[in-house]
């Protein structure tokens, strides 16, 4: 793992969401995006070295809205960035980690993703993430 890439926060209302994170961080969202496959929108923000990921359910149906109804809104996942995304999910799966994800698949801001169960990471939704190149 390289470093913290971004701390994904589930929001129900994106636009009080946007502005509170705004002033906090005294800086402008950078970027917004749609992820029709996830049926989400997010949006980035820099902080730091890190970025913080709000995440707006697009349907009913998406893992966002399910997250919502079961925990609220909150942090949702860490997110982590790996150099070879397939070597890692493979030395993952060796060691035990059960994924969600055993293959990548596209995600926000030109990101491959997958996740790692939160059974076997003491609650916490792990994301590994690398850069599509």
């Amino acid at each position: 793992m390289k470093k913290l890439d971004h701390v994904g926060i589930a929001v129900k209302d994106l636009k009080e969401a946007i502005s509170v994170f705004e002033t906090i961080l005294n800086t402008k969202v950078y970027k917004e995006e749609d992820v029709p496959e996830q049926q989400v929108k997010t949006v980035f923000l820099q902080a730091g070295e890190s970025k913080i990921e709000l995440l707006h359910a697009l349907s009913d149906e998406s893992a966002i809205a399910k997250f919502l109804n079961k925990k609220g809104e909150g942090i949702h996942h860490l997110a982590f960035e790996v150099d070879d995304i397939f070597a890692e999910i493979k030395r993952l799966q060796a060691l035990g980690y059960e994924l969600i994800n055993s293959e990548p698949r596209k995600g926000a801001d030109d990101k491959w993703i997958a996740f790692l169960h939160p059974k076997n990471t003491h609650g916490v939704l792990i994301e590994i993430c690398q850069k599509i190149r």
